[in-house]
């Protein structure tokens, strides 16, 4: 790394300490600022932003540590390398809590000062680095959740750690994976994505450690797998609690010893990759439920990040429109621009699918709007209308009736089942409704034969009332299952039953 560019300020009261380290410095090619007090590094400081800082710890206007902090406050992206002929382990541990970059005792030793300035560089390029990307757009939002999320991504993506990235669909993972390998040592170096969800069970461990020609029918010649794709690089793992136990098995042994044998080949081969790893999922859940190993979960859950949803990101619904409606002009759609109501429309809507289905609304209605401004009324019904979609957005069931199933109100009422029948099976009409089922999406004059009327399925005449409650709730549940992306737990709690009952119920209905 060059240094011929880099400013550094030396602060220290001992004159010849100062004269000391700029000659050491200057002769490595810095640039060098002085200071003798904390006052006069006030002064610097106010005219000059230097790359990076050298400050004693004991200067005669300021004995304690509180020109780093005011430092740290003013100029947050500033390394700063303490120094001390006097400090103990607990003024360097204490100093690096508060901010410092490193601890150096005297006397200073040339080699160890110049390793540590460069070290302390090397991390400012690669924080800078990783706030250009989320000021990009990559990670966009002025919330304090997302505050913290890109702090959190500035002090992990430099070093080598296994990252494993929890949230909802839609909340921004792959994003998050990008920006912390675009901030590691390995940003130069190939990163390479696996849906694990995606992939057939059967072919899960080809894509993941390639296989040797005739290792299987369709096998025509050799192929990498995208474990020594992203050798020496980053290798993003999303939608791993998707991954089969046996291919769970032989990650952990790759994540533990660094090897694999691609499928059909006895022949071991090494590899040197950083693993992200994502999941919508509860792990906790998966793993009592025997579906996710705790071993495996164990050796990726070096640093965990949990993605907040859009619901709960004070004032981002707006950043993100905003942003999202300038891309979309950007690629040569119309210009659009909220105004004030429909701001206020999307703030109120709960966004179950997240981001992702932020920006689908925004293309649409930028594709849509007949005017340059758009107003509430331009905006989906489910958004306009107030009304919370978080089952009907899921199962694709319109809010007129449920077509697929033939379950309505009339419906129910033709066969002998009636809304307060549904309240005695746990299923009142106001919860069909959140599910997409209409109380009265469909025509009462129904064929009593049983044959569908009004494009609806009708039961049977005859059928036992309990089987129609039965299919009733297996409905229902598979889509609040489906809305939590199979989040049990949360299944649960959003309709009001304890997990051990729902699980239970699910079992009972042929959907464990």
């Amino acid at each position: 790394m060059s240094t011929d560019k880099f400013t550094i300020l030396i602060i220290d009261d001992e004159k010849n300490i100062r004269r000391t380290l700029a000659m050491v410095l200057e002769s490595d090619g810095y640039n060098i600022l002085e200071a003798g007090s904390a006052r006069e590094a006030r002064t610097v400081l106010a005219r000059n932003e230097p790359d990076a800082i050298l400050l004693d710890l004991k200067l005669p206007d300021v004995t304690d540590l509180s020109l780093l902090e005011q430092i740290k406050t003013d100029h947050p992206r500033v390394p700063v390398v303490m120094i001390s002929g006097h400090g103990t382990m607990t003024d360097a541990v204490d100093a690096v809590k508060r901010g410092a970059f490193d601890f150096l005792e005297k006397p200073l030793e040339r080699k160890r000062v110049l390793d540590t300035l460069r070290n302390a560089l090397e991390a400012r390029r690669l924080r800078k680095k990783v706030a250009k990307l989320s000021g990009d757009g990559a990670i966009v939002g002025n919330s304090p959740q997302m505050a913290e999320v890109r702090d959190w991504i500035e002090r992990v993506a430099p070093t080598d750690g296994r990252v494993l990235v929890l949230g909802e669909s839609g909340t921004g993972k792959e994003l998050v994976a990008r920006a912390i390998h675009e901030g590691s040592k390995r940003a130069s170096k190939p990163m390479v994505k696996v849906n694990c969800a995606a992939i057939p069970k059967e072919l899960v461990e080809s894509v993941l450690f390639g296989h040797v020609k005739g290792a299987f029918t369709g096998a025509l010649k050799d192929k990498i797998g995208t474990f020594k794709q992203a050798h020496t690089g980053t290798l993003f793992l999303d939608e791993i609690a998707d991954m089969g136990l046996e291919a769970q098995a032989k990650v952990l042994r790759v994540l533990q010893e660094g090897e694999f044998e691609a499928v059909g080949s006895t022949k071991t081969e090494k590899v040197n990759v950083r693993v992200i790893a994502a999941t919508h999922r509860d792990l906790e859940t998966e793993i009592a439920e025997g579906r996710f190993r705790q071993d495996l979960y164990y050796r990726l859950a070096v640093l965990v990040l949990k993605l907040p949803p859009l619901c709960e990101r004070e004032g981002d619904v707006a950043v993100l429109a905003d942003h999202f409606l300038e891309e979309f002009h950007q690629t040569g759609l119309p210009k659009r621009v909220l105004s004030t109501a429909a701001r206020q429309t999307l703030d109120q809507y709960k966004w179950p699918g997240n981001v992702r289905e932020l920006q689908n609304v925004m293309e649409r209605v930028v594709i849509l709007a007949q005017g340059e401004t758009i107003e509430p009324d331009d905006l989906p019904p489910e958004i306009s209308s107030g009304s919370h979609p978080r089952l009907r957005a899921s199962t694709g069931l319109s809010s007129s009736g449920l077509s697929s199933s033939g379950l309505s109100s009339s419906s129910l009422s033709s066969s002998g089942l009636s809304s307060s029948g549904l309240s005695s099976s746990g299923l009142s009409s106001s919860g069909l409704s959140g599910s997409g089922v209409s109380g009265s999406g469909v025509s009462g004059s129904v064929a009593s034969s049983g044959q569908s009327g009004a494009g609806v399925d009708i039961p049977p005449i005859g059928t036992p009332l309990s089987e129609v409650r039965a299919e009733a709730e297996r409905r229902y549940l598979e889509a609040v299952l489906e809305a939590t992306g199979g989040n049990v737990s949360e299944a649960a709690r959003r309709i009001g039953l304890e997990r051990t009952h729902l699980h239970k119920k699910l079992s009972a209905l042929g959907l464990k």
